[in-house]
């Protein structure tokens, strides 16, 4: 049976005989689950079915459901089973059948619709789980012998929905085995192959540890379709079938490199087969390269595919031909119909993508066969980390990538330094934004400005102009900034204080955030983008998602600002000028002129002023008239302010009225609530209010309830009683520190005298290395200290344990640094024992570690590479 006639036997057999929905398989971007990156299990897409949140259309379903997990990529092509796309066949129980039903079905479909040999099938369960034992012992031609008990057959995570399982193995022969005489299911061997798993749902567990029986037990199945396809057709491992082989024909055609001669670069064949239908598909379901979340899972395969074909010496575009093979396969197959229709578009995709990364590859591998070189000629065990982030920072070469070639080359790879050195990048790069938020302004004098339009209902456009640092570009690629010009934009720009507004660009290829709009000098609107995924050109048609709700957040604060002024003066005074202001759908900041603060009384009454005008819920008046007539009227403008001969007034009638070009709600009910949060000076005679309205202003009050009552909950009090005890509390904590600081003076003394019986001799060093009781770093290094103190001529090693974790000082005097002691090299070496690092000055040093387990042979390494210092 081909691959694809498994997988349709397997739901025919639960639709149509057992009565299972046949749903057809979930995209690979889970819906409403924020927890997944990717969907990674038959049941993933069921879960709020499998926790009752939501109720299934049917109590009975079954799908072949696409999965992609990457956590061992490192293992794909070097091993028989892994791969990062597969299919998982799953026959699912909401609270309808249990065992008694789904057991007998596995065994019926395996042994009567697939014909499988019933002496060569295996069953494992939960040692306690009684009731699987008896019904597998009544399935007809079943040997019982065959049902081998395991204490991991018993799934659960944490407290909630768990209970025992039953997976079912086949055993594919002796000679597949690794030939030891104790070699049984459950050996890491490749003779035993698992392909069935059912979790039979039953308990409750409690957070005390109690198994409750549920109420409505559930089934949950998965058999992975390359697996149970690599044992129906009879070959050595999932990429001998026919949902991968075909590929890695292709790929040994392009490459001209034999399958099956070579073990290493048979690796890299199944690695570009499983990565091509990873990325096929990965593409279908909608993901797109990018430097983040599944995107970049994806350009981490397709990368990764690229590089072993290398390896293979291919130097060109290959992988458009490895897609066709991919669509092949699955010609005609359920749930597959989009692979076939999105082809070339698939093939635009990654031959975009190969293009971009070619030259990377190629001097990234360069340099990287350099500084591998130099690092072993220097006798490193790893390569420095700004070498790793250049590559990565200067050339684009992926992380894990160099990761993994060092680890062919027996060298690690220092993560915390990278990350230490990304962070740094991004601090550089934030402030240089911060340094220079205006994009400069391209020439535009060929585009036609005079035909854009700008219109609140436009949901799709075409991209005018895209511009970098002032030079028109012809397109963008994902992770990339820059201005964009539509036909038309439903866009408010940025004006006034008040931000632009944001939301989405989607084109066939791109995903792009709209962060920001403005305008230019002539008035053209562009918008400040960031392409998250794909990539965009000119003259591609775009839809437009603005977002409506920051939209209305932003008009809510701007309106706000308007009535907060027209507060201030009738509670502090006419002398309050608007200096500043700036609106975002966050929250407002007027700055004003005022030259001392605004007391707490002050701010209560505005905030109470501003609160009753918004209760009375009058509408927003916006009228358009010449600037004469507008200051007639009484409207106030900003100093300094450029207008126009005809300008906007913004009125709230009987309160506020001001010249303003801004948007603003309907109707000042729409603000709901206004509160302010903080009242600060800014400069010489200048004050800044900064305020919030609406849901903001709404979860500020209840998170300062919440807190208020926790507090008093802790604190076995009333609310109204809270401050008393807080600052009775306080005085009782200063005075048990004090107490507590002496304490711990005295014990460290006495610790440190006591380790002096424990001196030993180093050539002609003196040293000390225990084990002592510290609660953390500083009272190791105060230990330390004063038992240094206490020899002359010496070195003192210590470590202690907390929980999980244990810490390590070395510390040296300077006649011991004299004779060659260097407390950062003996603790290097002394931390790498409990799985950790740290380093430090010739004369005092630390570390951490995760394995405290071998705290002792740490001491006893420090020792040892301290002889060899001083010996």
């Amino acid at each position: 049976m081909t691959g694809n006639e498994l997988r349709e036997a397997y739901l025919t057999f639960f639709a149509e005989k057992k009565g299972h929905l046949r749903l057809p398989s979930a995209s690979l971007i889970p819906e409403n689950d924020p927890t997944l990156l990717m969907i990674g299990a038959g049941m993933a897409p069921f879960k709020a079915y499998f926790t009752g949140k939501v109720k299934p259309p049917r109590p009975r379903i079954t799908t072949s459901q696409r999965c992609v997990r990457t956590g061992d990529i490192e293992n794909v092509g070097r091993t028989a089973r892994h791969q990062t796309y597969f299919e998982m066949l799953g026959n699912f129980s909401f609270g309808d059948y249990f065992k008694k039903e789904a057991i007998p079905w596995a065994w019926e479909f395996l042994t009567e619709v697939l014909e499988m040999p019933k002496d060569k099938l295996w069953a494992t369960i939960y040692p306690k789980d009684d009731e699987a034992r008896r019904i597998w012992e009544e399935q007809p031609g079943f040997d019982p012998s065959h049902i081998v008990p395991l204490e991991d057959n018993f799934w659960e995570i944490g407290p909630g929905p768990c209970g025992p399982d039953t997976e079912i193995y086949f055993d594919l022969g002796e000679e597949r085995g690794c030939g030891s005489p104790d070699c049984a299911v459950g050996c890491d061997c490749d003779r035993y192959l698992e392909i069935w798993h059912n979790v039979f749902t039953q308990f409750d567990r409690t957070e005390d540890g109690k198994y409750n029986d549920l109420e409505n037990k559930n089934i949950d199945t998965g058999m992975g379709l390359e697996r149970i396809a690599s044992v129906i057709q009879g070959v050595p491992s999932n990429f001998e079938t026919d949902l991968l082989f075909p590929i890695i024909e292709y790929a040994s055609k392009v490459s001209g490199v034999k399958y099956g001669d070579d073990a290493d670069k048979d690796v890299s064949l199944k690695v570009i087969a499983d990565h091509a239908r990873s990325m096929s598909i990965m593409i279908m379901d909608g993901i797109l390269p990018s430097n983040e979340g599944r995107g970049y899972v994806l350009r981490r395969i397709l990368r990764r595919a690229i590089r072993h074909g290398r390896m293979l010496g291919i130097k060109d575009k290959f992988l458009e031909g490895a897609v066709d093979a991919v669509c092949k396969i699955y010609d005609g197959a359920s749930d597959f119909e989009a692979l076939a229709q999105k082809q070339d578009y698939i093939k635009k995709v990654i031959s975009l993508e190969e293009d971009r990364f070619s030259a990377t590859l190629e001097q990234g591998l360069e340099l990287l066969d350099g500084y591998i070189a130099e690092a072993k000629a220097a006798g490193k065990k790893a390569l420095d980390s700004e070498l790793s982030f250049k590559l990565y920072d200067t050339f684009g070469f992926p992380w894990e990538l160099t990761e993994e070639i060092l680890m062919e080359n027996g060298l690690e790879f220092d993560k915390e330094g990278f990350d230490k050195e990304m962070q740094e990048q991004r601090d550089r790069a934030r402030a240089a934004r911060a340094e220079n938020q205006r994009f400069a302004v391209p020439d535009l004098k060929n585009i036609d400005t005079a035909a854009l339009k700008h219109d609140e209902k436009a949901t799709e456009a075409e991209v005018v102009a895209i511009w970098k640092d002032g030079v028109l570009v012809d397109s963008l690629q994902d992770g990339e900034e820059a201005g964009i010009i539509l036909s038309v934009t439903p866009f408010y720009a940025e004006g006034g204080g008040q931000v632009g507004d944001t939301g989405l660009f989607i084109s066939e290829l791109g995903r792009i955030k709209a962060t920001n709009a403005k305008k230019l000098p002539d008035g053209t609107i562009y918008h400040e983008s960031y392409v998250e995924e794909g990539q965009l050109k000119v003259g591609d048609k775009v839809q437009i998602k603005l977002d409506k709700v920051e939209k209305l957040s932003s008009a809510r604060n701007h309106t706000a600002t308007h009535l907060l002024q027209a507060a201030l003066k009738k509670v502090v005074g006419d002398q309050i000028n608007q200096a500043g202001s700036s609106v975002n759908g966050d929250r407002l900041r007027f700055d004003f002129t005022n030259f001392e603060p605004v007391s707490a009384q002050q701010l209560a009454d505005v905030e109470e002023l501003v609160n009753n005008e918004i209760l009375r819920g009058t509408d927003v008046v916006i009228e358009e008239m010449s600037k004469d007539a507008a200051v007639e009227k009484g409207a106030m403008a900003l100093f300094g302010e450029k207008y126009g001969d005809v300008v906007r007034v913004v009125s709230v009638p009987g309160f506020s009225m001001e010249l303003c070009g801004g948007s603003h709600v309907k109707n000042v009910g729409q603000i709901g609530l206004f509160k302010i949060v903080s009242e600060t000076g800014v400069a010489a005679g200048v004050r800044r209010i900064e305020a919030i309205t609406g849901r903001a202003a709404l979860e500020y009050a209840n998170n300062k309830a919440k807190q208020v009552s926790e507090s008093a909950a802790a604190m076995k009090c009333r609310e109204d009683e809270l401050v008393s005890h807080v600052e009775a509390l306080a005085a009782q904590a200063k005075e048990l520190q004090k107490q507590l600081d002496a304490v711990n003076a005295e014990k460290a003394k006495a610790d440190a005298a006591a380790l002096t019986d424990q001196v030993k001799t180093v050539g002609d060093v003196s040293v000390i290395a225990a084990s002592v009781n510290a609660a953390d770093m500083d009272d190791l290094r105060s230990i330390a200290d004063m038992t240094c103190d206490k020899i002359s001529n010496g070195v003192v090693v210590l470590g202690t344990v907390n929980g999980d974790k244990v810490n390590l000082v070395v510390k040296a005097s300077k006649d011991a640094v004299a004779k060659g002691a260097h407390a950062g090299k003996i603790i290097k070496e002394a931390a790498a024992v409990v799985g950790g690092g740290g380093g430090g000055r010739p004369d005092m040093a630390q570390a951490g570690g995760k394995k405290p387990e071998n705290l002792n042979s740490a001491l006893e390494k420090a020792v040892e590479v301290l002889s060899a210092q001083v010996g």
